[in-house]
């Protein structure tokens, strides 16, 4: 009997291990300890406590810049720029929502820009928000190339 037991409980910890491995394998992936809350989409964005966040490989200006053109865009009210040498900050409300855009300088060619939205963060609204941008930076990029 106690063998049975113990085979059947070998099993089931097989079971967890494999089902465990086949949801981590995946596109997405996130992890909750205590009230934190991270996760990463396709491995191109990271969601933490909120904010979503991934690099662009543009120059800080020109991505500031896109995410200035968004606000524009959306028609966000409220809009406070907060600009630094090597980060600044953009909070605005859009649609009856706050957010908040943080820039990062990260290397010549590379900028982080993590977004919030909402209270608690909206994870599909930021990454909207970050569609946009990425498109608004690659017209600029565009249109600055001869």
């Amino acid at each position: 009997m106690k063998a049975e037991i113990a085979a059947a409980a070998k099993a089931h910890r097989t079971w967890l291990v494999l089902l465990s491995i086949i949801l981590i394998a995946g596109c997405d992936a996130s992890l909750t300890v205590g009230n934190r809350t991270i996760g990463v989409n396709s491995g191109n964005f990271i969601f933490t406590d909120g904010s979503l966040t991934t690099n662009y490989n543009y120059p800080f200006d020109e991505v500031w810049k896109a995410c200035e053109q968004t606000l524009a865009d959306m028609k966000a009210t409220s809009v406070e720029k907060n600009l630094k040498i090597a980060s600044g900050s953009m909070s605005a409300v859009a649609q009856e929502e706050k957010l908040q855009i943080l820039v990062e300088y990260v290397s010549k060619g590379q900028t982080s820009v993590s977004i919030r939205v909402g209270m608690s963060g909206n994870n599909m609204a930021s990454q909207l928000i970050h569609e946009k941008i990425a498109n608004n930076v690659l017209k600029s990029h565009r249109a600055e190339e001869p």
